[in-house]
């Protein structure tokens, strides 16, 4: 399991970390940022975007018929 979704996983764990810095350090100070004034709402965005980014380099090892 970790040899098929290793990459993705770890494109989540580095993107929810990503995410969680960019509040931290960037974040939206007044609140009307959907995205970064709070830090749940960045962490996850975060999460799927490296996600979905790394998932893109998995190779697919399925079989054509």
């Amino acid at each position: 399991m970790i040899k098929k979704y290793g990459l993705t996983v770890l494109g989540v764990f580095v993107g929810a970390i990503s995410g969680y810095l960019y509040y931290y350090y960037i974040g939206c100070a007044s609140g009307s940022c959907a995205i970064t004034s709070k830090p749940i709402n960045s962490t996850i965005y975060g999460a799927i975007m490296g996600g979905l980014l790394l998932n893109m380099f998995q190779k697919n090892n399925t079989k054509e018929r």
